[in-house]
């Protein structure tokens, strides 16, 4: 099984403004002068050489997820902005000749988790089969009320592929192409949904869009038996603690808290995500050190802890 991130950053859209890139490209002249000359093979070598967050970009669009299981299949969670460049690398795959077929998974449907769609390439082409996957009763209606003339030129029923849609019910658990897919409902306003996909053996879980805070450690204990043990966990962080006091009920978790729920989870890598669209790659850097280092002082000395970037693969065998 294999995970590709297409978007990690919460609530709408953060492009890497002029100002951010200036101060990369500062930063990194500033190494070099102070390289003295020293010799790469390659400035591919040399790049790789830089300290984070100089040689990569957090990435500035909303979620979208990838799944490619051991049999090929296609699973994503969320289409978020993420999905138009998703959109791009399938329609240079058999999505492109009409002959893709995917399922659709959606957390919930506030918009940085949707407003992808209508640029997401793969649905124009007649051919294509996707399975769209909710607990939701009236996930059709939302979708269309997107796209309606006032708000898209482009009516979501005039899409070219063909578009299913299932309900999930309660406790239901599904195969597809040989991938276990498991959900459990989360806390934040209007709902949201964590997804387990399991195969072989390892299993990967995206939690985005849930608050935990000090008052839900009963919760975070009583949804332990969904969680642990995961082989990879994709969890919503945006805030610092400070924050997460100032926004008790806006629906996101503070990293602290998020690893503070792995390390009892027993989870093996911890990806931190949904993150705030203020925060520039260097405080998310500082985010990732911080959480660490938490992770430390709590005794969790085998968690593994990333920041989720645009782009970044990871998988389980």
């Amino acid at each position: 099984m294999e995970i590709f991130l297409y978007g990690v950053r919460g609530s709408i859209p953060a492009p890497l403004s002029n100002q951010e890139y200036r101060e990369k490209v500062i930063s990194i002249l500033r190494l070099v002068a102070k390289s003295e000359g020293k010799a790469f093979s390659s400035p591919e070598e040399w790049f790789d050489q830089l300290p984070e967050p100089l040689n990569y970009v957090v990435g500035g669009n909303t979620t979208c997820v990838r799944i490619i299981g051991s049999s090929g299949v296609e699973l994503v969670v969320d289409l978020g902005t993420g999905a138009r460049v998703l959109g791009e690398d399938l329609v240079r795959e058999k999505f492109g000749q009409g002959k893709g077929e995917a399922s659709v998974f959606f957390t919930h449907t506030h918009w940085d988790h949707i407003h992808g769609i209508p640029f997401f390439k793969p649905m124009y082409i007649p051919g294509n089969k996707f399975t769209f996957y909710s607990p939701l009763e009236d996930l059709p209606e939302r979708l269309k009320y997107q796209q309606e003339p006032r708000f898209f030129p482009i009516h979501f029923d005039h899409f070219g592929s063909e578009r299913n849609f299932r309900r999930l019910q309660k406790g239901e658990v599904l195969e597809i192409g040989g991938v276990k897919v498991e959900w459990l409902p989360l806390k934040h306003p209007g709902g949201s949904i964590a997804y387990k996909f399991t195969e072989n053996g390892k299993s990967f879980i995206f939690a985005t869009d849930a608050e935990y805070n000090g008052e839900d450690f009963p919760l975070i204990q009583e949804q332990k038996p969904f969680f642990k043990g995961a082989d990879l966990l994709v969890l919503d962080a945006q805030y610092t603690l400070d924050e997460s006091f100032q926004k008790f009920d806006w629906g996101h978790t503070s990293y602290t808290m998020a690893v503070n729920c792995a390390s009892s989870w027993e989870v093996k890598k911890l990806a931190l995500t949904h993150h705030e669209p203020a925060y520039s790659d260097e405080i998310l850097a500082i985010i990732l050190d911080d959480a660490r280092t938490h992770a430390e002082n709590l005794g969790a000395k085998d968690l593994s802890i990333v920041l989720a970037r645009e782009g970044m693969k990871f998988k389980l065998v």
